[in-house]
This record gives C-alpha cells, sequence and structure tokens, in this order.
C-alpha cells in the first residue's frame, strides 16, 4: 500500500502526450472561463484593458486569492473552514488592539497576531481531528464563536464597534510597505497583494506536485482511512491544512488593517463562501482529493474580473451575484466533464 501511494505521487511527474495532460488538469476548466469573461469584458466595458483597469481587477483578485489558496488546499485535503472569513477579521482586531493597548511598535502586534491566528487554525484542526465531527459543525461553530469575540471584545476595549487608529505609532510605516504598499510599475500601481498571492500559489503549488506533503494532502482527501492504515500523518495532514488557512488570514488581516489603519469589528462576516467559491470554480471538488493551487488562483482572478468588469461596463451591480453564481455552476459543470474525459482517457 505505501508502495502505491508513492507511485501515485510519482505519477505526477511521469511524461505524457500534452492532450492527456492538458486534460488531467483540475484547471482546465476555469481558465477557459477565465479567457472568456476577459474576452467578454474586453469587447463590453470601455477601458477594460487599460492598464490601470487592469491593476485594479488584479487587486480585487489577489484579495480573494490570498485566502482561495490555503482553502483551496484544505478543500483537496477533504475539509472546509466557514471560519476563514471572519479569521481575517480577527486577525486584524488582534493586531490593531495589541499594538495600541501595550503602546507598542505595531510590528509587536503583528507577532502577537500571528501566534494567536495559528493558534485558532490549530484549534480548528484539533478539534476536527479528536472529535470526528464534520468540519462544517466544527467551523461553524468557531465561526459564531470569533464573529461574537470581535463584536464583543472591541467594544469592551475600545468601547465603540472599531478599533482605534494606529497610524501615528512606531513601526507603521515598514508595516504598510509590507503587507499594504502600492508599487509603481510603467506608471501604474500595484498593490503589494498581488506579490504575497503569487507568492502563496507558488509555494502551494511547489507543495502540492514536488513534495510528500503534497502526496499526504491528495491521499487524506481522497480516503483519510487508507491513508492512515499505509502510515500517512492524518491528524498532523489536517491541522496544519486548518493552519494554513489561518496563515493566509493573517497575511490578509494585515492588509486590512495597514491600508485603512482601523478595522470595523464586523467585516469578513461571507466572505469564507466567496473563498470556496473561488475555490471550486478552480476546480477543487467539494468531496476532495482533487485540485489546485493555480486553480484557486483562476478563480480568484474570474472573481476579480466580473466585480471590476461590472463596474467598468457600468451596469448594474446589484447583478454580480447573480453572474457569480452562474460562474460557479457553469465552472463546476465544465469541470465535471472534462475530470471524466480524463478518465476515460486513463
Amino acid at each position: 500500500m505505501t508502495a502505491t501511494l508513492d507511485r501515485a505521487a510519482d505519477d505526477r511527474l511521469l511524461p505524457g502526450s500534452p492532450l492527456r495532460k492538458l486534460l488531467a488538469r483540475p484547471e482546465l476548466g476555469s481558465v477557459v472561463g477565465a479567457l472568456a469573461v476577459f474576452v467578454f469584458f474586453a469587447v463590453a466595458a470601455d477601458g477594460f484593458l487599460r492598464a490601470a483597469s487592469l491593476s485594479t481587477v488584479l487587486y480585487a483578485s489577489s484579495t480573494i486569492g490570498i485566502m482561495a489558496v490555503p482553502v483551496a488546499l484544505l478543500m483537496i485535503g477533504g475539509e472546509f473552514d466557514l471560519s476563514a472569513g471572519v479569521l481575517v477579521t480577527s486577525s486584524a482586531l488582534v493586531s490593531s488592539m495589541s499594538s495600541y493597548q501595550m503602546t507598542a511598535n505595531t510590528w509587536v502586534g503583528v507577532g502577537v497576531s500571528l501566534l494567536v491566528t495559528l493558534a485558532i487554525g490549530a484549534f480548528n484542526g484539533f478539534m476536527l481531528t479528536r472529535t470526528r465531527l464534520p468540519s462544517f459543525i466544527i467551523t461553524l461553530g468557531t465561526f459564531l464563536m470569533l464573529t461574537g469575540m470581535n463584536l464583543g471584545l472591541t467594544k469592551l476595549i475600545d468601547d465603540t464597534v472599531s478599533t482605534k487608529s494606529i497610524a501615528d505609532m512606531e513601526g507603521f510605516p515598514s508595516a504598510h510597505a509590507v503587507f499594504a504598499s502600492t508599487l509603481t510599475v510603467g506608471g501604474v500601481g500595484f498593490k503589494v497583494t498581488i506579490l504575497w498571492w503569487l507568492g502563496l500559489v507558488a509555494l502551494a503549488s511547489w507543495i502540492l506536485m514536488r513534495t510528500r506533503a503534497g502526496n499526504w494532502i491528495f491521499a487524506v482527501g481522497g480516503n483519510q482511512d487508507a491513508a492512515r492504515a499505509v502510515g500517512v500523518p492524518v491528524t498532523g495532514t489536517k491541522i496544519g491544512l486548518y493552519m494554513g488557512v489561518a496563515l493566509g488570514a493573517w497575511i490578509s488581516g494585515q492588509h486590512l488593517l495597514f491600508s485603512f489603519d482601523a478595522v470595523q469589528s464586523g467585516e469578513g462576516v461571507g466572505n469564507e463562501l466567496i473563498y470556496i467559491i473561488a475555490a471550486v470554480i478552480g476546480g477543487c471538488l467539494i468531496t476532495g482529493g482533487y485540485g489546485s493551487a493555480v486553480g484557486s488562483a483562476v478563480g480568484a482572478l474570474l472573481f476579480g474580473m466580473t466585480s471590476k468588469g461590472i463596474v467598468f461596463a457600468e451596469w448594474n451591480p446589484d447583478w454580480f451575484k447573480f453572474f457569480l453564481g452562474a460562474m460557479l455552476l457553469l465552472a463546476t459543470l465544465l469541470n465535471a466533464w472534462v475530470r471524466k474525459r480524463a478518465e476515460a482517457d486513463k
């Protein structure tokens, strides 16, 4: 059985016909969809192809993509995290209030936030593996607790629903440069979150395709009992995946804080569904064991192009959710068709 898993990992690197390899890619359907959406808005929306407009699209995509990447890995591992959206806000709140209340350098708050956010991710993974309850139940409970704590603690400490400004505190400029700065290329500004996003996609792709941990992720998502029987560390893998989501939430939370220097405690609710949608559009299966980090990036890009393309086309933004739902259904159907064709050709 161990040899079987090792061969499965090696099979990912074996040469094959270009067409077969293309059809086997989980993100194929989302790439086709992204090209179609890009061409559509390039024709329908004046100014969509301008460099400044594309920069705006990439920024909108990156704010979703930073979280969609670890969420995709978690889904490949067979689990969900419904607390991911509010965890971003929790991370920002901890960073802000730690810095302000301790009158410390903002990097102290950033460090405290990292430890707290990773601990919450580890808690989700630990509870999941110890109780054997569905991840839907575990993370729904965490979602509700974090939503209440975000509001309750912010009002208790700051006497309002938002944190105090930390813009004048020591360390803010350097933290802003790392998490929320704008890089100018050819006279066009690009947010640093785009680099964070691309870096996470590259790291996650390397983990999935070139490491033993990637083999473990696919194994526990496909059949965790069989994976455990052949020695895969199922518990450690799942806890690590939830901590990966927490790391993405920490990066997104710091961007949120240092972009506006204050945080509203009620933000983030509902965003977890957007991250899951991006991952599913990108080819991840709800049942686990299939997907890619690149696919989640394409799903996030689809989200960014649609949300901003509607604005550039001067359409009623009330239709945005309709287009998002239609993309989800079409991408899921196309991904299912591509996967069946790939399996039939084996």
